[in-house]
């Protein structure tokens, strides 16, 4: 039998060495063309088949990553050496680090008052440092909650603050975060300038890094607090808690603290003096934060968010800056350069301030618009001239200028105690009687306030109603000169013009020397100078400056004070200070109000303390006829019954009986001749050296004056001026 012959087109399998590569494409290929016959062998697994194709997706991965590491490697290598190669060559730049040291802080004057309360701070800084024990502990845990939260666990510097913050600002298009720490920040505002530059950021990272060595992190965190800025004028938590809360730094809140801890971002931009919802926005921010990283519960962040928004003013504000300024004015004289923290040491009764600073802005906030009176000032002094309160106007937020002690007013009849405290010096008594008739001194003819006259009256009862005509008479019986060295023995600075009209008051003083000079009525004849110091210490303790003002000199004879206590006792009682009386206290004082109403004042005084009160307009402009008595004498009640509530009553140095009338005394030394000749006679004669009539002697008197008519024709007198002048 024939062997039957094989089909030509078949390939016989074959086992020797394996299938080989020609044999697999041949066969894929005829599978694909359909050329040969399914093949009954089992088909492989989905994954089996595709097990080729994932090992080569996994080794390309594993070449790219490979390759990431390799020039991740490479760039931080060559970012490392061109890091190190930018600190070295700043860092060569700057002074050796075995001469860093911390700078002086500013030094700062602590200002308290007689029971060692801090009324106010003055310095660069505004406040004095503090102790992180002595500061609130929201404080510092606000700081760190919203400026550095790893301050604790950094070295100075923090990689995942700065990786943050610059993925933030990037995502962000524009700077939204600070990748700097606390320490950066520190040394930032302790040794270099604010410019953003490649090489400051070196030198700021080099310093904090220098900084962590060298201080502890609660000695770093008080020395940021102590010094960083807080906006509107504030350096430091203790300034910035007084500025904007009026209070110390121990005492401030939770959601004070976050307020504080918000203004980092932006002082000036987030102050409350300037925007109070962006402050308090931002304060919610940081009580976010401080809750995020649990320092505060939900029960506290619920009490804070429920506190009243603070708006504080856009300056420092309080009366106590009025003190505060005065002190500051004086204390380079006593002390001289300030290079130190110091202490000093008021003779300010803060409480009797503060009713003092109640007491005047109700007065003009209830009188003030429609009397036209803008402004008022108040001063009150001890029997030794230790100033106890002193309010230099309505609101020093809204002006700085102290009208108790530099501005120059006339006194008006407020003048006149020392009229006729020259007078009983030369042997008058408040018994003398002088003739209340129209006079003439020169050219000028001064009028009593109501325009009457009431014939003989006794000093007493002259002074008691404020009578000009007597008042004019004494002043040139005495002679203009000895009233002038009279007024400056008791206290008046200010300089005088030895003319006729100071009678009533026209030369220029201030509050303070005027109320100042009342003093020795009522301490039995001794000057007492106004003061506000009592000592000066640095912040160790040590006793720069003390001055108890001890051993006054005596200035008025007691028997004179005693005669002019009785006779301005008599103006409260009955006279023009009638509004002034008080509940249980002997009181005395004057009134004072001068041409068209421009000042109204009234100086009074018990035998605790001298109170001077003054209202009126910075521009001169008159007010709605305010006298002394009105406004001012009122005030000055309210103020007094308040300083004198719970003590017990106390009398003034009256003296003994009042001794009878006599012819008045021989002149004193200082007085002036032609007063002399004139002694006694009524209506007054002068001298053409007391008038202004040649051009020669003393200034005429300001126009409205007493302006009035002139003395009637009929039943004028002859003077010693027209024996004189030939007439």
């Amino acid at each position: 039998m024939a062997r039957k012959k094989s089909s030509p087109g078949r390939i016989e399998p074959s086992f020797e060495g394996g299938r080989s590569r020609a044999t697999s494409r041949t066969i894929a290929d005829e599978r694909v063309a359909g050329k040969t016959a399914p093949s009954k062998r089992r088909k492989p697994s989905p994954s089996k088949a595709r097990k080729p194709k994932s090992r080569s997706s996994r080794g390309r991965l594993a070449g790219a990553l490979r390759g990431m590491v390799y020039w991740s490697f490479v760039l931080a290598i060559w970012g490392s050496i061109a890091i190190a190669g930018a600190a070295a060559f700043y860092g060569a730049r700057m002074p050796s680090a075995a001469t860093w040291s911390i700078p002086d802080r500013p030094p700062n004057v602590k200002i308290v008052s007689v029971n060692g309360e801090t009324m106010a701070n003055r310095g660069a800084t505004g406040g004095e440092a503090l102790l992180l024990g002595d500061m609130s502990p929201y404080i510092p845990e606000a700081v760190i909650a919203i400026e550095d939260r790893r301050f604790y666990s950094h070295l100075g510097v923090d990689p995942i603050g700065l990786a943050r913050a610059m993925f933030a600002n990037v995502t962000a298009g524009r700077m939204v975060q600070g990748g700097s720490t606390l320490t950066q920040q520190l040394a930032k505002n302790l040794f270099l300038s604010p410019e953003r530059t490649l090489e400051r950021k070196v030198q700021e990272v080099l310093l904090a890094v220098w900084l962590e060595h060298r201080f502890t992190k609660d000695q770093i965190l008080e020395m940021y607090l102590n010094r960083v800025y807080f906006g509107s004028g504030a350096y430091g938590v203790e300034a910035a808690s007084r500025r904007y809360f009026r209070k110390p730094a121990r005492d401030v809140s939770l959601a004070e603290a976050a307020l504080l801890a918000g203004l980092l971002k932006a002082p000036s931009r987030l102050s409350p003096a300037r925007d109070p919802k962006a402050a308090e926005d931002r304060a919610q921010v940081v009580l976010a934060a401080m809750r995020e990283q649990g320092v505060v519960t939900d029960r506290e962040i619920a009490t804070a968010l429920t506190s009243p928004q603070v708006r504080a003013k856009s300056y420092w504000t309080g009366s106590e800056n009025y003190v505060a300024d005065l002190v500051m004015q004086r204390l380079p004289d006593l002390v001289g350069a300030i290079t130190d923290d110091l202490v000093v040491e008021t003779t300010i009764d803060f409480e009797l301030q503060r009713q003092a600073e109640k007491v005047l802005r109700l007065a003009l906030d209830e009188n003030g618009a429609k009397l036209n009176a803008a402004q008022g000032a108040l001063i009150s002094v001890d029997g030794t001239g230790a100033i106890r309160a002193l309010i230099g106007g309505r609101e020093y937020a809204t002006s700085q200028f102290d009208r108790a002690t530099e501005a120059m007013r006339q006194p008006g009849s407020a003048f006149k105690p020392f009229v006729y405290t020259a007078a009983l010096e030369q042997g008058r008594t408040p018994l003398s009687v002088r003739n209340d008739a129209p006079v003439r001194i020169g050219k000028w003819t001064p009028e009593n306030y109501d325009g009457k006259y009431r014939g003989e009256v006794t000093l007493s009862d002259a002074l008691t109603h404020s009578l000009n005509t007597v008042a004019a008479q004494l002043v040139m019986e005495v002679g203009p000169k000895t009233v002038v060295q009279t007024a400056h023995r008791l206290g008046i600075e200010a300089e005088l013009l030895a003319n006729a009209s100071i009678a009533l008051g026209t030369s220029e003083v201030t509050l303070m020397e005027l109320t100042g000079a009342y003093a020795p009525f009522m301490n039995g004849g001794y000057k007492a100078t106004p003061h506000v110091i009592r000592r000066v210490s640095t912040d160790e303790g040590k006793v720069l400056y003390e001055n108890t003002y001890d051993n006054p000199p005596r200035v008025i004879d007691p028997a004179v004070a005693a005669m002019m206590n009785r006779m301005l006792v008599r103006v409260v009682e009955e006279g023009t200070g009638r509004k002034a009386r008080l509940d249980g206290w002997p009181a005395a004082g004057k009134t004072g109000t001068t041409q068209s109403y421009r000042d109204a004042l009234f100086v009074g005084y018990t035998a605790n303390l001298v109170t001077g009160v003054w209202f009126g307009n910075d521009d001169g402009a008159p007010m709605k006829k305010v006298t002394g008595g009105g406004l001012p004498a009122q005030t000055w009640k309210q103020f007094m019954q308040i300083a004198h509530s719970g003590l017990p009553p106390a009398n003034l140095p009256l003296g003994g009986p009042v001794p009878p009338v006599a012819i008045d005394g021989p002149s004193g030394a200082n007085s002036d001749a032609v007063a002399d000749l004139v002694r006694d006679l009524a209506p007054v004669p002068v001298s053409r050296d007391a008038t202004g009539a040649t051009g020669e002697g003393f200034p005429v008197p300001p126009a409205g004056i007493g302006q009035g008519s002139s003395p009637p024709a009929s039943g004028k007198r002859t003077t010693l001026l027209d024996i004189l002048m030939g007439n």
